[in-house]
C-alpha cells in the first residue's frame, strides 16, 4: 500500500512542491536549533538577539537581504528561528495529542460498552469548551513561554483524531484477519495495537500534517496577543512588533514573516489532501 501510495503521490506536481517547501524548512528548522543550542551551551548571545539601533528599519540590502527590525536585529536570522519554534510547537504537540487521540479512539472503538460511552462523553466535553479559551486557560495556569504552549495545544486537539480512530476500529473489528486473530486466542490488546493499528497508521500520518500547521497558527496567534513565546523569536510577537510600523512604510518584517507563515501552512495542508488521496484504499486498483 505505501509503494503504491507513493507512487500516486509523485504524480501529484503540486504534492511534490509542498514536500519540496516541508522538506527546505525542516532543513531551516533542523539549522535554527543547533544555532540555538550552540549558542545557549557557550553562553553567548545568537546573532538574531545582537541589538544594534545605528542599523534600526534597515531595508532589505545586501547586508541583511530581509532588513531589520526595530532594535537592528536581522529579520532573516529571527524568521529561520521562527521556523525552529513552529516545528518544536507543532511536533511536540503532536506527540502529546496523538498518542491521547489514538489509545482512547483503539479503546473505545474496540472494547465499546461503557468504555466507549467514557471516550465519547470525555471528547464530547472537550469539543464543547470553546478550544482557544480552553488552550489560554492552560496556558495562564502553566504559565507563559513553550510549555504552556505545548500543553495547552496538546491537551486541546486530540478530540478529532480520537474520533476518526474510534470509527475506522469498529469498523476493522469486524474483519475476517481480526476473527481470525480472535480464534487464534490473541489478546485484545495485541490485536489492537500489532494487527489494527498498523492498517489505519495513515489515518493518523494525514491527521498530522493537518494538525501540524493548525498549531502552528495557534502558537502564533498566541504569541500575538503576547500570551505565548516569551524572549524568542516566535513569527506571533514578530508580527506584533512589525505591525506598528507598516503604516509607516516598515514592510519587510511583516511581509517576510506572513509569507513564511503562509507557505508553511500551505504546504503542509495541500500534502495532507494529497496524502489523504494517495492512501485511500478505495482509489486502488
Amino acid at each position: 500500500m505505501w509503494g503504491d501510495a507513493w507512487g500516486r503521490l509523485k504524480t501529484n506536481r503540486i504534492a511534490m512542491v509542498c514536500l519540496g517547501l516541508i522538506v527546505l524548512f525542516t532543513i531551516l528548522a533542523v539549522y535554527a536549533e543547533g544555532v540555538h543550542v550552540y549558542c545557549k551551551i557557550n553562553d553567548v548571545t545568537p546573532s538574531y538577539n545582537v541589538v544594534d539601533l545605528s542599523h534600526d528599519y534597515e531595508a532589505p540590502s545586501a547586508a541583511h537581504w530581509m532588513g531589520t527590525d526595530g532594535l537592528g536585529r536581522d529579520v532573516l536570522d529571527r524568521l529561520i528561528q521562527g521556523v525552529r519554534i513552529a516545528y518544536a510547537v507543532g511536533i511536540v504537540t503532536s506527540l502529546i495529542a496523538i498518542p491521547i487521540g489514538v489509545v482512547l479512539g483503539c479503546l473505545a472503538g474496540y472494547f465499546g460498552g461503557r468504555i466507549d460511552d467514557f471516550v465519547v462523553w470525555l471528547y464530547s466535553t472537550f469539543a464543547s469548551m470553546p478550544g482557544l479559551l480552553f488552550i489560554l486557560a492552560i496556558a495562564m495556569v502553566v504559565g507563559k513561554g513553550m510549555i504552556g504552549i505545548f500543553l495547552g495545544i496538546g491537551l486541546t486537539t486530540w478530540v478529532s483524531l480520537c474520533r476518526l480512530v474510534r470509527g475506522e476500529v469498529m469498523k476493522h473489528k469486524e474483519q475476517t484477519y481480526v476473527q481470525a486473530a480472535k480464534a487464534l486466542g490473541l489478546g485484545p490488546w495485541r490485536i489492537m495495537f500489532r494487527h489494527i493499528l498498523p492498517n489505519i497508521t495513515h489515518v493518523i500520518i494525514v491527521t498530522f500534517t493537518l494538525r501540524f500547521p493548525a498549531a502552528v497558527g495557534t502558537e502564533v496567534f498566541m504569541s500575538f496577543l503576547g500570551i505565548g513565546v516569551q524572549n524568542q523569536p516566535s513569527w506571533g510577537l514578530m508580527i506584533n512588533s512589525a505591525r506598528m510600523r507598516l503604516w509607516q512604510g516598515m514592510w519587510w518584517e511583516m511581509t517576510f514573516v506572513t509569507i513564511a507563515l503562509f507557505l508553511l501552512v500551505l504546504a503542509f495542508n495541500l500534502l495532507g489532501d494529497a496524502l489523504r488521496d494517495a492512501l485511500d484504499p478505495r482509489l486502488n486498483d
